[in-house]
């Protein structure tokens, strides 16, 4: 407490002192921060013409994402206040520092991440491996020996043939395995996990895929996928979520709307910045392209551009954070929901400037969501209309409705004793306990 009581107390002094150093800059304090939130404002503007629209359109907003800092430095030089700037910034950044520290408990920390139970070594675990997951990672880190060192039946697949990872997994089970395994990408991964799931037996991420999102927020390592490996002699079991789109299973996301519609496209796979910088422009509009309707458990979310439900709730404190894109928990039995809606440029401004507050964003959490189309979608001969889904990084064409669920503690997972990329989430910011740990006095 009282260590917590010191950093709250800095904080507020950081604070304070930042506050301090531009109002003694007078005028130029409120050129600082006048001139600070134009320039965000504006280069939020010029990033959505560049992806909303072709053409002139486009080299303005690139001009306008990358000559706003530069603009707004020049100004800080020209007007003399960039040092003043620089000691606000600096300041302001010591003070955010210390009142997350401050926050931290480590009492409360520690139920934050997911905890394992001692799990007995398998007698006849059986590992499905795609040779070329990742760029070759089963090759290159030799995980198909190291497996049968360890006592696993390793089955390779040839992706290029389109093996059946659901039946290759069931027949394992029917061959008598009490363990299954992936070295693959996370659509594979979830394909193995719903049978492992099915028959209640413990299931292995190997962290062999290019993105590893699965196995990130397991808080396994995703540099060496052959220490993943380690869990079949010196592991514990979690218990965590299954998610499931429309009766197929998901152990990350579905995405909904304008990355949906990217990830469909056939050259996406080898050049995936040119492909949505290509097809961006048809799909937005301007903000007049097609739109999603859903329902999380009572909530509706009309008109919505992109649409991600996530198997557990990312905790993300705003949207500029990417290092905090992660779950630290993935059995709290709840889907998280982003939903986002930009009309334009305004609101594409207000949302750089606002983040989790601004009125284009829903951040929610839910039982059930439910997403049906734009009535203006075309309809198959036989009357369904189709809308394009991403179910963890795989596109798929499903019709409507949409409906994904989650199925608590549904999956056993088997995991290394030491898993190093194990994250505490920061605390969110509430300066309310920030000023009452500074001022708080114990009692005798």
């Amino acid at each position: 407490m009282r260590a917590a009581r010191r950093m709250a107390r800095c904080a507020l002094a950081a604070a304070a002192a930042s506050v301090a150093v531009l109002l003694t800059a007078l005028g130029g304090g409120l050129l600082i921060l006048l001139s600070g939130l134009v320039g965000l404002a504006v280069s939020a503007v010029g990033i959505w013409w560049f992806l909303a629209h072709r053409g002139p359109l486009r080299f303005l907003g690139a001009l306008l994402a990358l000559g706003a800092p530069a603009a707004v430095f020049a100004l800080y030089v020209v007007g003399g206040v960039w040092l003043t700037a620089l000691v606000a910034l600096g300041l302001w950044s010591v003070s955010l520092f210390c009142a997350r520290a401050a926050l931290r408990r480590p009492d409360v920390d520690r139920t934050l991440v997911m905890r394992g139970e001692p799990a007995a070594p398998p007698r006849n675990p059986v590992l499905i491996m795609n040779p070329k997951s990742g760029g070759g990672k089963v090759a290159r880190f030799d995980l198909v020996a190291r497996a049968e060192a360890l006592g696993a039946r390793v089955v390779l697949i040839d992706p290029s043939t389109h093996p059946d990872v659901t039946a290759l997994a069931r027949k394992a089970v029917a061959d008598g395995a009490d363990l299954l395994g992936v070295a693959g990408g996370d659509g594979t991964q979830a394909l193995v996990a719903e049978v492992a799931a099915e028959h209640d037996l413990p299931f292995l991420v190997i962290s062999a895929g290019t993105r590893n999102h699965f196995a990130m927020d397991l808080g396994l390592d995703r540099t060496d996928p052959s220490t993943c490996l380690d869990a079949l002699t010196d592991g514990e079991e979690l218990r965590v979520d299954l998610g499931s789109v429309s009766g197929r299973p998901f152990v990350n996301t579905v995405s909904f709307g304008v990355y949906a519609e990217v990830v469909q496209h056939p050259d996406y796979r080898d050049a995936k910045a040119g492909t949505a910088l290509a097809t961006l422009p048809d799909l937005l509009q301007g903000g007049d392209g097609d739109r999603l309707d859903a329902t999380a458990d009572t909530t509706r979310l009309p008109g919505q551009q992109a649409l991600l439900v996530s198997n557990n709730p990312y905790a993300a404190p705003d949207l500029i954070d990417t290092t905090e894109a992660h779950r630290p928990r993935l059995d709290l039995g709840a889907l998280g929901v982003i939903g986002i809606r930009v009309d334009g440029a305004a609101q594409a401004a207000e949302l750089a400037v606002r983040g989790t507050q601004a009125t284009g964003l829903n951040v929610l959490t839910a039982q059930r969501v439910e997403v049906v189309a734009d009535p203006r979608t075309p309809r198959t001969p036989e009357g369904a209309t189709m809308i394009s889904v991403a179910v963890d990084g795989e596109a798929l064409t499903l019709p409507t409705p949409v409906v994904c669920t989650l199925r608590p503690g549904a999956l056993r997972v088997r995991v290394p004793r030491d898993r190093p990329g194990t994250v505490v989430p920061p605390p969110p910011l509430d300066w309310r306990r920030i000023t009452a740990l500074a001022f708080h006095t114990p009692k005798k």
